[in-house]
């Protein structure tokens, strides 16, 4: 074996000594069905917890609960994030459900797709989102209407995000309770843990399934100095302790959780599920393996190599589970919600065709036969393409993966003899590329035959106002945008259109604007372009002009919407960044 091969594995020995043979969990009981709380972290890696050899970072709290709970030791995401949430929401591949990118309109969704908050909800659990929801901010991709009764979160990915109060900094900030602005005080984990401590410790009849899914760890990295200090004096650069402070906040405030539900009660019959959205952010580097801690694993966030997808999981339920038993199994994210439908007995409003299956047995430990599968998990970009009809730069990262092989694009790697993925031995198992590769092919082609070429905005419901921004547009010049900051780049011309369903014929009004409401400036332009369909409208402005309104009578249907802004200076075109769309009037018959 590769000299660093046998160090990685050393290191992950050291780590991961499998706990001795534990015996079979009871059958469950008619008992009353549990109470359930998924913590869904951002950015947290692996190894970036003390019970995984960090050597800085100490997690207490992780540690416990993770002493506490079944470990499932290979359990993998998507690489980045709102992929990872679309598939656990549903239980299903994210390109097939209309998100599988964090920007570009593909961070949608589709509202015709199930979730796990409407499946509880429907059978008569209470429910509540305290956070990150990044499927999707107006209706009908917004919590509130797809299952969640009570939420408290912020808008787009990020709390300092295009499409939030310009004023988020992580720290006092304005936060949605409901679909209502609200200004709260404090820090934003420090927060989703308030709201979810009151609502779990609230009377009621009537179980409950809480979504935790922080901001945190994502960027820009902030905390208060007494989390991240400790790790500048370890010689850390700013970003990386800061990055550590927020993993120490986080399990403060984990630790408060895990109090309240002694306190009230909640210990033994709550399922309480521990999960990260995909691999390290900021606790590793990409290429340098010395630099930070990753378990011995290859690659960080963003990456299809083991370090971008495998991710730490807990499950802990006093009642059902023997505590600090560690599964080597092969898991997936798009597994829990049949786990959690057969454990908790709940009842879909519509069938599901789940591409996960239930983890109920293993959990229990009533099943030693699980199954080798096949398992594939892809990074796409707006344009949904497959390995084999991509050439060159546009091939997609992908990988195959069962308990022995990942295939990685057209490397292969023995995950169990080479655990940090040094050496590819494709050459060597040509049968075994062969195999995995009809995998992911048969996988694509039925995605293929089940997914929509667009999710889309969906406008006239009733007269309450749809607002969508650069964040959302398919880009045809440039990129997307999604910071504010970028938002008066001069020099920044860039466009795209969305794709837009009118659900109702009638009159509209149409606002382009560069700035959002709340940080309202002139454009800088002199002339606006629309284009709604087959409809174009230009207007002259002046240079102080902070919104272009049309008033259009617009036809029912699926639309696609572009706009353009002449600067006065330069006399090129940028898309308008906001996008304000109101039903005034409903045609009649």
């Amino acid at each position: 074996m590769h000299l660093r091969s046998w160090i990685v594995l050393a290191v992950c020995l050291g780590q991961c000594i499998l706990t001795a043979w534990q015996p079979a969990v009871a059958e469950q009981t008619d008992g009353p069905r549990p109470n359930v709380i998924l913590v869904v972290t951002d950015d947290q890696g692996y190894g970036d917890m003390s019970c995984h050899g960090n050597p800085w970072v100490k997690t207490p709290h992780l540690d416990q609960l993770a002493s506490e709970s079944v470990r499932l030791d290979n359990f993998h995401v998507d690489p980045v994030c709102t992929p990872t949430r679309a598939a656990l929401m549903t239980g299903r591949y994210c390109t097939r459900v209309g998100a599988w990118a964090v920007t570009e309109g593909r961070q949608l969704l589709d509202p015709d797709e199930t979730t796990m908050a409407e499946v509880f909800q429907h059978s008569g659990y209470r429910t509540g989102m305290f956070g990150k929801w990044h499927l999707g901010d107006p209706p009908p991709f917004a919590p509130r209407t797809r299952g969640f009764q009570t939420v408290t979160r912020h808008m787009a990915g990020g709390v300092d995000e295009i499409g939030n109060p310009t004023e988020n900094d992580y720290f006092d900030d304005t936060y949605f309770r409901d679909g209502v602005a609200e200004k709260f005080d404090g820090y934003c984990t420090d927060i989703w843990f308030d709201e979810t401590i009151r609502f779990v410790t609230q009377e009621s009849d009537q179980p409950f399934f809480v979504y935790l899914p922080t901001n945190a760890m994502h960027s820009p990295y902030r905390v208060a100095d007494e989390y991240s200090d400790p790790f500048t004096k370890l010689g850390f650069k700013e970003q990386r302790a800061k990055f550590y402070g927020m993993i120490a906040n986080f399990d403060e405030n984990l630790g408060r959780l895990l109090s309240a539900m002694d306190d009230n009660e909640l210990r033994e019959n709550t399922l309480l599920i521990f999960m990260s959205d995909n691999g390290t952010a900021q606790g590793a580097s990409e290429n340098d393996r010395e630099d930070g801690f990753n378990a011995g694993m290859r690659g960080k966030k963003g990456s299809v190599y083991e370090g971008g997808h495998r991710v730490a999981c807990f499950a802990r339920w006093p009642n059902r589970f023997e505590p600090n038993r560690r599964l080597d199994d092969l898991t997936v994210h798009r597994d829990w919600l049949p786990t959690l439908m057969e454990l908790c007995k709940l009842d879909s409003p519509r069938p599901i065709e789940f591409d996960g299956r239930s983890m109920a047995s293993l959990l229990l430990g009533q099943n030693n036969e699980w199954p080798d599968r096949e398992l594939v998990i892809e990074r796409q970009r707006d344009d949904v393409i497959s390995a084999t009809e991509a050439t060159g730069r546009r091939q997609p990262a992908f990988v195959v993966m069962n308990q022995r092989w990942r295939l990685v694009r057209d490397e292969l790697y023995d995950i169990q003899e080479d655990p940090g993925q040094f050496d590819d031995i494709a050459d060597q198992h040509p049968k075994v590329v062969e195999r995995l590769r009809a995998a992911y092919n048969r996988t694509f082609a039925d995605i293929q035959s089940t997914r929509k070429n667009y999710v889309r905005f969906p406008v006239g419901r009733n007269p309450e106002s749809t607002t969508i921004t650069v964040r959302d547009w398919h880009p045809t010049v440039g990129n997307v945008i999604w910071k504010p900051t970028q938002l008066s780049e001069d020099d920044l011309f860039i466009n795209g259109f969305w794709e837009i369903d009118v659900e109702r014929a009638g009159r509209y009004r149409i606002e382009l604007q560069r700035y959002p409401d709340d940080a309202l400036e002139s454009m800088g332009a002199d002339r606006a372009r629309l284009k709604l369909g087959t409809l174009e409208h230009t207007q002259s402005l002046t240079t102080q002009t902070s919104v272009a309104s049309y008033e259009l009578d617009l036809p029912a249907g699926p639309q696609r919407l572009q706009t353009w802004l002449r600067d006065a200076r330069t006399q090129r075109e940028r898309g308008a960044y906001h996008v304000k769309i109101t039903r005034l009037q409903e045609s009649t018959p």
